[in-house]
């Protein structure tokens, strides 16, 4: 997958290229700390993904009802239920996706993005399904969970979650989901050390993405 439309939608809110931009040294949370307690469950009947990385727990309620075919897919990738085509061998898998790829791109203020098995941004899982684009969803709070693509409906397996509101990106990217806890991991992601490309000097891992329900016939994988 090529270097995604809302970069350059980015660029042109802030009114300043990212592409090339130098990074200002903040704060974050190194790879190799310690990491936070894990993240525990909410209450509240639903659907989550609990995504584990080498910096901590993030975990999201997912929208069923709003993005029923985006959420399915991300559980089938996540869970390994899907069968997806590996960008690097041409071959098919039917193992979970998401286990062992990185976040590839962070930018601080802005959010960031993962999902990609070859971990550069051009890769995809074999397949192209449609935006699933819900009114009553918006990119107007950090937190919000949406497919990463590279023009209408060329959603895959990339995703993004947002560190800061960007509701320049509303009616272009699906929205499935929200971060309910975990979001200060989300946050120092954003701002560890990155090149050019914003690719971080030390590999973001997602060790591996849980799909949980909670409440009536509660059920994880």
């Amino acid at each position: 997958m090529r270097f995604l439309n809302l970069l350059c939608l980015a660029s042109i809110a802030f009114a300043t290229p990212l592409f090339g931009q130098t990074p200002k040294t903040q704060p974050h949370s190194k790879p190799n700390e310690a990491a936070p307690p894990p993240a525990a469950l909410p209450s509240e009947p639903g659907l989550y993904a609990v995504i584990y990385t080498s910096m901590g727990d993030i975990v999201c309620r997912l929208f069923e009802k709003e993005a029923p075919a985006t959420v399915a897919n991300f559980r089938g990738l996540a869970t390994g239920s899907k069968t997806w085509t590996d960008p690097a061998t041409g071959k098919s898998k039917h193992v979970p996706l998401y286990t062992g790829t990185t976040f590839h791109r962070v930018i601080p203020g802005f959010m960031i993005q993962g999902g990609d098995p070859l971990g550069t941004g051009e890769g995809d899982p074999g397949y192209k399904f449609d935006d699933e684009i819900a009114p009553n969803r918006s990119f107007d709070q950090p937190g919000v969970l949406a497919m990463a693509n590279s023009g209408p409906n060329t959603n895959g397996c990339q995703f993004f979650i947002t560190v800061a509101p960007a509701t320049h990106l509303n009616g272009h990217y699906s929205i499935f989901g929200e971060v309910v806890s975990g979001q200060q991991i989300a946050d120092a992601i954003s701002e560890v050390p990155r090149d050019a490309q914003d690719k971080p000097l030390t590999p973001v891992k997602i060790l591996r993405i849980s799909i949980r329900q909670v409440g009536a016939g509660a059920a994880k994988s």
